[in-house]
């Protein structure tokens, strides 16, 4: 049985992320797999990593098990906005926090950095609301898709990662919305084989 955890970047239990992690979750349920979910924007902890890498804050419990879940996990799926070419401050506030030096990736000195995540794939869904993956690609270079995919998650050990990109979301209708949750389960039923 396929492990998922789906983690939700969107602070807004109201939003469209909210609905295609819900969606996602349940077809790729109904497909035999565990899922589980992470709200970030519902979890307790302080986003600032105060002292940077001098000196480490004692982890928030639910920060403990948003890692125990991510590290049980076979496959990851993150979903989220792209809000100033990048993710929202409560996720970023979530990789300073949790996403920490034996914890998700070690370094050894005078070798490349080893990543510790053990899942073997992950999944990457991203919104905008003004902006085209056109005008993404070409004209931002897919810095918030750079940041995710090769700054944090390859750099910490998922080195398969595939990537679905929803925009412009003012452009579309609710039709348009409804297939996009369609398609989102028919990507869960795919995830959960």
């Amino acid at each position: 049985m396929k492990k998922i955890v789906v983690v939700n970047g969107h602070p807004n239990k109201e939003s469209f992320n909210h609905v295609l992690a819900n969606a996602y979750i349940e077809a790729a349920t109904n497909k035999g797999a565990e899922v589980k979910y992470i709200s970030i924007g519902e979890l307790e902890f302080n986003p600032n990593l105060e002292f940077g890498y001098q000196k480490r804050m004692e982890l928030e419990p639910d920060l403990v098990q948003a890692l125990e879940t991510i590290k049980w996990s076979d496959h990851q799926v993150w979903i989220h906005p792209i809000w100033w070419l990048g993710m929202p401050a409560i996720m970023k506030g979530f990789f300073d926090r949790a996403f920490l030096p034996n914890i998700t990736f070690k370094t050894i000195k005078g070798e490349t950095t080893q990543g510790l995540l053990t899942s073997d794939t992950a999944r990457i869904i991203t919104t905008a609301g003004d902006l085209s993956y056109h005008e993404y690609e070409k004209t931002y270079h897919l810095s918030g898709l750079v940041q995710l995919q090769k700054g944090i998650l390859e750099y910490c050990g998922i080195s398969s990662i595939e990537n679905n990109f929803i925009g412009p979301l003012n452009d579309l209708t609710e039709n348009d919305r409804l297939q996009w949750i369609e398609k989102i389960k028919e990507i869960a039923i795919n995830d959960a084989i």
